[in-house]
């Protein structure tokens, strides 16, 4: 599914139009994007959370020529899915 399938899922199931429906999802993904970027974690009970991680610098090897490199820290976007969501998804 991509964005203008969501948004056509998202005004059909809450009976919006679909420039409601692209607002809220927008307004959605600001909010979450605005969250994580200060270091915040969203939980939506029953679906699931995202949270921001680190990850440390590591070694790895450049496929083409072998050679060891190092992989720099950054910061990573992790979603766990809620209880809910997973037994619906089994």
């Amino acid at each position: 599914m991509n964005k203008a399938e969501l948004i056509d899922a998202i005004a059909s199931e809450a009976n919006l139009t679909k420039a409601d429906a692209k607002r809220a999802l927008d307004a959605f993904i600001g909010a979450t994007t605005k969250t994580l970027k200060k270091g915040d974690r969203v939980a939506l009970v029953g679906f699931g959370s995202f949270s921001v991680s680190k990850r440390e610098a590591r070694k790895g090897r450049n496929p083409q020529s072998g050679k060891e490199i190092t992989i720099p820290a950054k910061k990573v976007v992790k979603f766990k899915a809620g209880a809910e969501l997973a037994n619906m998804v089994k």
